[in-house]
């Protein structure tokens, strides 16, 4: 079964639309707002460069991120603002809520194809944070002593041709 292309520019424009309705009422801290639109202007850059991988993993990991303090935002600010909407403006404020909400819900499946995306653009499957790490993996070295054997064979030969037998000089 093959996983459908959903393309950057439709996650970038759904998610761009339901981050304005959710901030029709201003119920949601500045926060939401300047943390959900940075991420979507990483998802303008990844769709500006189609190639780069950075660009990918950059919206990849801003919306991973949004999930959590999007959770926070509406944890910590729905009850203050509900008794606040309750009289006036409380369908507007349902309705900024309901946007809100699924924004959330919608960004675990859009992680997953931007991953789609991240790999499709030549992205390996582990995220490497720019830190040092030791691997036992040598098949990319080249060994020292492979060296040496192919210098010290050229010199045996030319110590048979001279007639001389004695220890090698490296």
């Amino acid at each position: 079964m093959e996983i459908p292309a959903i393309s950057l520019k439709a996650i970038v424009l759904v998610h761009w639309l339901l981050t304005v309705w959710a901030c029709l009422t201003p119920w949601l801290p500045y926060s939401f707002i300047l943390g959900n639109l940075s991420v979507l202007a990483l998802g303008v850059w990844a769709i500006a460069q189609r190639d780069s991988i950075d660009a990918v993993v950059m919206f990849l990991m801003g919306l991973a991120v949004t999930i959590l303090t999007d959770i926070v935002h509406i944890g910590v600010y729905y009850t203050p603002s509900e008794s606040l909407y309750e009289r006036t403006l409380r369908d507007a404020f349902r309705f900024s809520v309901g946007m809100a909400i699924l924004s959330l819900l919608l960004k675990p499946v859009s992680c997953f194809f931007v991953y789609q995306m991240y790999r499709e653009r030549g992205g390996d499957y582990n995220v490497n944070f720019g830190f040092p790490t030791v691997s036992r993996n040598r098949d990319t070295y080249q060994s020292i002593d492979q060296q040496d054997q192919s210098s010290a064979a050229a010199g045996s030969v030319a110590q048979v041709e001279d007639g001389k037998h004695g220890p090698r000089t490296y």
